[in-house]
């Protein structure tokens, strides 16, 4: 096999779950908390762009949720910083179905508290792999 394409293969299996993100509001447009102006790719993660082996609480809740944008998940305030999900991610209503436009464009992130390092779970920006798990 071409080495550029099991390169590209290790590449794609790292970055965000596109499919995901399709799955929730705004969910390729999410702030980046650790570096304002950007987006957070992979929402359930505690990496931007890589998936980290431990989800963040928003991605643990979608999980549970069956992966479905719910009203009790747009309801819910995963990361404990005191804006529901769906504020955070611009469906402040919960009224957001897949495939349409939200009511807002995303002014947080539901799985990291804003600001970071305002809620107790001990997550710093930089953090990698099973040293992200907080405290």
């Amino acid at each position: 096999m071409n080495k550029f394409i099991i390169f590209s293969l290790c590449v794609a299996a790292v970055v965000a779950h596109p499919a995901y993100q399709l799955l929730i509001p705004n969910g390729a447009a999410v702030p980046d908390p650790c570096t304002p102006g950007s987006i957070w790719l992979a929402v359930g993660h505690y990496d931007p762009i890589h998936h980290t082996h431990d989800k963040n609480p928003f991605a643990q809740a979608f999980a549970a949720a069956g992966h479905v944008w719910t009203t009790a998940l747009c309801q819910a305030d995963s990361d404990g910083d005191g804006a529901t999900n769906g504020v955070e991610l611009g469906d402040p209503n919960c009224v957001w179905t897949v495939g349409a436009t939200p009511e807002q464009a995303a002014i947080g992130h539901p799985g990291i508290c804003n600001p970071v390092g305002s809620c107790s779970n001990g997550f710093s920006c930089g953090c990698h792999g099973h040293n992200c798990v907080g405290k």
